[in-house]
């Protein structure tokens, strides 16, 4: 393991010779692709293979990205949230096919008092909406509860899956607080993120912020944005809570990158994510700590759902308790069937796979083209796998 050096960019960290790919496809994203800064972690068989970081914080190219440099990675904090869950059923706290309601007896309010827990983690407990809410209300936490209390779910609970884009975090953290008294950032520092020794953070810590990278849009645009901005959209009406406008300036303010957002606004070290993936794929123990039963992750990876375009944006999905797999034909979390993982929509992603001992995450400042998927992303996933 070496520094690396390529003469169109300086590509810091470590890499194993066997994921020399990794380094070049990091290369190739820069001249290429238009890449800003980004980093790539992989654990293989429950060590760090790659160590890579690159580029800037900023679109002037002004701040160098640092070893420390955390980067919004959306909607993996879903996966994150539905974790934390799994924790509580492997302590004997949480039923998975129990009501919601018996934790948070509120929540049995107009149509939903037969939603289990495994329903709200698995996208497909048909409470997608936020219906009362007005903008801006994700930024406050008890308004977000009120408004999903007294929504009615759009179809009964496990007769159809949908991406839950903003409500899945609330859903799954009132659960968390109900049964633990514990915020659901709170129980995530001190239950994954501390004991691994992983620097990912739902809410950034205020003195924090200046290791924060800015974000960018993409010119081509970035399919998950224009979605949910376009008022005329099912997605469009599942983010009523988030302020209007909803584009890159807002979520480069301290206000965002503080808010603990639990559904999408978590921050953090690519190493980070993949020490947690990494956990995960090594049946929930890595570097002699435990954070789930190797039963627990079995019972977590099981499909819950598979449709060629799912009720919230129309895409292909295939669904575990709160992990994405892939979808028939595709290969975002590898060429593995049963390997799962999380897409976040500026192009970040996070994969386990069991089968070969491997974690990965790559994040980026510069939004994916697509919604979760992009160019330089999928260049990532591909080299990560290339010799194994």
């Amino acid at each position: 393991m070496s520094n690396i050096d390529t003469a169109e960019i300086e590509i810091h960290g470590n890499c194993d010779p066997a994921f020399d790919a990794v380094r070049e496809a990091l290369a190739r994203n820069f001249s290429d692709h238009g890449e800003i800064g980004s980093a790539a972690t992989i654990y293989h068989q429950g060590k760090k293979a790659v160590d890579l970081w690159a580029g800037h914080m900023d679109a002037a190219r002004t701040r160098p990205w640092r070893e420390d440099t955390l980067c919004i990675m959306y909607s993996i904090a879903k996966s994150i949230c539905a974790t934390s869950v799994h924790i509580l059923v492997d302590r004997g706290l949480v039923d998975l096919e129990a009501p919601v309601a018996n934790y948070w007896p509120e929540f049995a309010q107009n149509g939903k008092a037969e939603v289990k827990v495994r329903h709200i983690i698995s996208h497909n407990c048909g409470v997608c909406f936020a219906d009362a809410s007005e903008p801006g209300d994700v930024y406050d936490y008890d308004r977000m509860i009120a408004a999903l209390e007294v929504q009615e779910p759009a179809w009964p609970a496990g007769s159809k899956g949908a991406y839950n884009t903003v409500n899945i975090g609330f859903l799954a953290g009132e659960v968390v607080r109900r049964v633990t008294g514990t915020p659901i950032r709170q129980f995530i520092q001190e239950n994954i993120c501390g004991p691994l020794g992983a620097d990912y953070q739902i809410g950034v810590a205020e003195a924090d912020l200046d290791r924060v990278a800015d974000l960018s849009p993409n010119p081509a645009g970035n399919a998950m944005m224009k979605q949910g901005a376009s008022g005329e959209t099912i997605l469009s009406r599942a983010w009523q809570p988030n302020p209007k406008p909803f584009g890159t300036d807002q979520q480069n303010s301290a206000k965002f990158r503080t808010s603990g957002i639990p559904s999408f606004g978590g921050f953090g070290e690519a190493r980070a994510m993949a020490r947690i993936y990494a956990m995960l794929a090594n049946g929930g123990e890595l570097d002699g700590v435990r954070i789930l039963s190797p039963e627990a992750v079995a019972r977590a990876t099981v499909t819950q759902w598979t449709d060629e375009a799912d009720g919230m944006t129309g895409r292909p999905m295939r669904y575990a308790m709160g992990y994405a797999q892939n979808p028939p034909g595709a290969t975002i979390m590898g060429p593995n069937e049963n390997a799962f993982g999380h897409l976040g929509s500026g192009g970040a992603r996070a994969i386990a796979d069991p089968e070969r001992n491997l974690a990965l995450c790559f994040v980026s400042n510069f939004q994916s083209e697509g919604m979760g998927i992009g160019v330089r992303t999928e260049a990532i996933v591909e080299a990560a796998f290339a010799k194994l």
